[in-house]
């Protein structure tokens, strides 16, 4: 593509730097959530690619995530937004599997109940749900699988997950927006999630793991260099 524009006499020399430029905006994190693209975008820096957001495409369009499981919802949500930019496209769809109740709830964490629960609601109907239930049985882990697609190509699936169980009752102020933080026991620091220093949680954030599993394909095929090959 960029050799027609090379090629064509319509394009002054400025415009066609801009297309470099444009190029060189490589890969689109699909989620309107900016504490979850930050995350990404700081991830993948470390690996010297540059990503964007929705929103600083200024993209508002949105999918409903009508998938049963974490990888489907992420599938749709890349997806949709690659066909939307025709970029490289990275996606996210996690949340929590607890093992006594057969993983639950899974994709339906917020509506676990059948309505949208406050953080608060999600704290206590966990807690009443393994009511009963031994600690040595409430093993759990919080899971994030990410689905990344280039224009035209199969897509490429990572996973990742913070093992621990939930304790019997609320340990830690909530964290806005992370209420599962406040009960979830991680084995390895003796913590609550939600009291691990930012270094702590980089040593086992989930979904860096899932990236991880995507470095060599995103290095190889979502590069700067392979974009304006």
């Amino acid at each position: 593509m960029l050799a027609l524009y090379l090629k064509g006499t319509l394009y002054s020399a400025g415009l066609i730097c801009l297309f470099v430029e444009y190029l060189y905006m490589k890969l689109v994190i699909a989620t309107h959530n900016v504490g979850k693209a930050q995350e990404l975008k700081k991830f993948l820096a470390l690996w010297n690619i540059e990503a964007v957001s929705l929103e600083d495409l200024s993209i508002t369009d949105d999918v409903e995530e009508t998938g049963t499981a974490f990888q489907e919802n992420a599938l749709i949500k890349a997806k949709f937004f690659c066909d939307l930019t025709n970029l490289p496209t990275l996606a996210d769809d996690g949340g929590l599997e607890i093992d006594a109740l057969n993983g639950e709830p899974g994709v339906k964490s917020r509506r676990w109940n059948g309505t949208r629960m406050t953080d608060e609601e999600m704290i206590n109907y966990t807690l009443l749900k393994l009511k009963g239930i031994p600690a040595e049985k409430r093993s759990c882990r919080l899971v994030s699988v990410l689905a990344l697609c280039r224009p035209g190509e199969e897509p490429k699936f990572g996973r990742g997950t913070i093992e621990g169980s939930i304790v019997e009752k609320q340990m830690i102020p909530i964290q806005a927006g992370y209420p599962f933080r406040s009960i979830f026991l991680v084995p390895k620091y003796k913590k609550m999630l939600g009291e691990l220093t930012p270094a702590e949680h980089e040593s086992i954030n989930h979904r860096y793991a899932a990236l991880q599993q995507l470095k060599s394909f995103i290095m190889n095929h979502v590069s700067n260099k392979q974009l304006i090959k």
